[in-house]
């Protein structure tokens, strides 16, 4: 059965949906690609940086660590765990919770709550690890008259690949589309800043409307303190000609089918983001490799001579190295964008 809608409207359906993806049991997204979230390393990260806002805010009473797009929680046990072993006074103030759709997940510690939705009057950290490139796009295509359309997408088949012709119905490596109407007012003029497309046939962008109204959204639920977007991403002088939309299931990329089998995600415009906040909000965006060097992580291995004297501690050494050079890798997660938003502090 053929159902034509936008992208915006089939991710929507096939990620959040009562039968999405992000909705289903059992393993969760690690049991499909590996995040920063789940190396052991990225934990002690955000809890440097938890420890560098504490400072900023004067050591509050409590200090709040929120995990955006919690997954199965595994960050945010990480950072209990961390605290408490390198700095159990903040760890007293320490609430810490894990925001997610799933039910929490068992053997979560007590220590970490878990929500819904993301809580108001944060004073403290908001780590949101991959969550932006999940929130719904409209993605818009040049037909071959040169005009821009919003693609439509058919829900109600997976198709194999073959030749895109802009002007008609056709199958694509991403499931049938077609090209459907002109983007509306606000649309285009995203595009114009944000994204423009020009005329060339084929030439896709993915609109970053809903991703600026979710970050700021997300940064006005802090009283004082930080909002850290960590996200694959691009800028305005380096946007990818034909769009990054695409999928991911069981640890490998696979076409953006939305029937809820698997990931749809596409990468974001983390400098429309910083933009599209209020006046007050001090912003920066730089890589996960350059910040997490700036928080003291590096793949620098341990003196060799450790070896012979704490063979043990040696080889803990090489693991964290190891865990470290894995989030900095400038062709892996290293290059991340991140996004750091500072409000009230």
């Amino acid at each position: 059965m053929t159902e034509w809608v936008t992208w915006r409207t089939a991710m929507e359906r096939a990620l959040y949906g009562p039968d999405g993806f992000y909705r289903r049991p059992g393993a969760g997204p690690a049991a499909h690609f590996r995040t920063s979230a789940h190396n052991p390393v990225f934990a002690e990260a955000v809890g440097r940086l938890l420890l560098r806002v504490d400072e900023r805010l004067g050591t509050p009473g409590r200090l709040d660590f929120v995990d955006m797009a919690a997954g199965r929680g595994e960050l945010a046990a990480g950072v209990v765990e961390w605290l408490a072993a390198e700095a159990p006074e903040a760890a007293r103030r320490l609430r810490a919770v894990a925001v997610d759709l799933g039910p929490r997940p068992e053997g979560l510690p007590e220590a970490v709550e878990w929500a819904g939705a993301a809580p108001s009057g944060v004073v403290g950290l908001v780590v949101a690890n991959e969550w932006l490139d999940n929130v719904v796009c409209d993605v818009a295509e040049v037909g071959a008259d040169g005009i821009a359309r919003i693609v439509e997408v058919d829900t109600g088949k997976e198709v194999d690949t073959k030749e895109v012709d802009t002007d008609r119905e056709v199958d694509t490596d991403k499931g049938a589309e077609r090209l459907g109407a002109v983007p509306d007012a606000e649309q285009r003029e995203w595009l114009a800043r944000w994204w423009p497309l020009g005329v060339e046939p084929g030439a896709r962008a993915e609109i970053g409307l809903d991703r600026d109204a979710a970050w700021r959204s997300l940064v006005d639920r802090l009283d004082r303190g930080v909002a850290v977007a960590v996200d694959y991403s691009h800028a305005a002088a380096d946007r990818p000609r034909f769009g990054t939309l695409t999928g991911y299931r069981d640890g490998h990329q696979v076409p953006a089918v939305p029937d809820g089998t698997c990931d749809i995600t596409a990468h974001v415009a983390l400098d429309s983001c910083a933009a599209a906040l209020g006046p007050g909000i001090e912003t920066v965006l730089t890589t996960q490799r350059a910040y997490l060097r700036e928080l003291g992580i590096s793949g620098a291995r341990p003196d060799l001579a450790l070896a012979s004297s704490d063979p043990l501690g040696y080889l803990r050494g090489l693991s964290r190295a190891s865990s470290a050079a894995e989030l900095t890798d400038p062709a892996g997660l290293g290059a991340f964008g991140w996004l750091l938003s500072f409000s009230g502090c």
